[in-house]
């Protein structure tokens, strides 16, 4: 079992409650990140429903997890033949953290057209990116992300003026990627306003919706992350997500709120 593995595993206790550990390794500062976060719920939805793939997923952060136990109550909407819906209350020390409303299927059985307006952007191949060493953030530890664009901020550019960042991810010690993994790696890329600010501190983040296409190949995830808009402080993310092979497996949208450092 690899290390992503080990620390989203969870535990049912009681019908509808299942309990998680939110372990060292994938903080941002003093808070787990929020697409961890959103994997654990991914675990426990996975246990309590028939079908074992998520298909969209969207989460609320209602206010900043902690490090330890967080349980994970679960109530079933609806049970069909290929797609079922619920949703998890995220709790620790009796208050609710997170609230996670699902539908889940069974992505080897989808069958249907396929169209895309936007074409794969053709990126560096991830051994000639540029790997995204960080000292100070401690979700680096789990995560390793290398940059096609955009990452040059991070080592003392002038922001483009672009907010986007594209690039690859991968657990940090190699293993292959499976569909819970996209719910993580869909947080996993520094906010895109980073490319017009500059690297600030917290852009915490308000609401995230991962749309899950088709399992992964085994290898590194091919990454775009873009926002568009930014308005009284808050802005969207946009990601797309393609695996090694080149197909398409998620697609994200997250609302977070810039927070710039005030200045005497």
């Amino acid at each position: 079992m690899n290390q992503f593995d080990l620390d989203t595993a969870v535990t049912q206790i009681d019908e509808n409650l299942w309990r998680g550990k939110l372990c060292a390794g994938w903080r941002i500062g003093t808070v787990p990140n929020g697409g961890y976060v959103l994997s654990v719920a991914g675990r426990v939805l996975r246990e309590a429903l028939p079908h074992g793939d998520p298909l969209s997923v969207s989460s609320f952060f209602l206010a900043p997890t902690e490090l330890g136990a967080i349980d994970c109550r679960v109530e079933v909407m609806r049970l069909g033949g290929n797609t079922s819906h619920a949703v998890v209350k995220m709790y620790q020390k009796n208050e609710l953290k997170v609230q996670v409303t699902a539908a889940y299927t069974n992505l080897a059985q989808l069958r249907g057209e396929n169209w895309s307006k936007t074409a794969r952007p053709v990126y560096p191949h991830w051994d000639d990116c540029a790997v995204h060493a960080s000292d100070t953030v401690e979700f680096r530890e789990r995560v390793e992300l290398r940059f096609a664009e955009g990452g040059d901020v991070f080592s003392g550019a002038q922001p483009c003026g672009r907010a986007e960042f594209r690039g690859w991810i991968q657990h940090r010690d190699g293993s292959s990627p499976d569909v819970m993994a996209l719910l993580m790696f869909a947080d996993a890329l520094p906010p895109p306003i980073f490319n017009v600010y500059g690297p600030l501190g917290w852009v915490p983040t308000i609401e995230l919706t991962v749309q899950v296409r088709a399992h992964p190949a085994p290898g590194p995830v091919q990454a775009r992350l873009y926002s568009q808009h930014l308005t009284e402080g808050v802005i969207e993310e946009d990601g797309e997500f393609w695996d090694c092979t080149g197909k398409l497996v998620a697609i994200s949208r997250q609302a977070a709120k810039l927070r710039v450092p005030k200045t005497s």
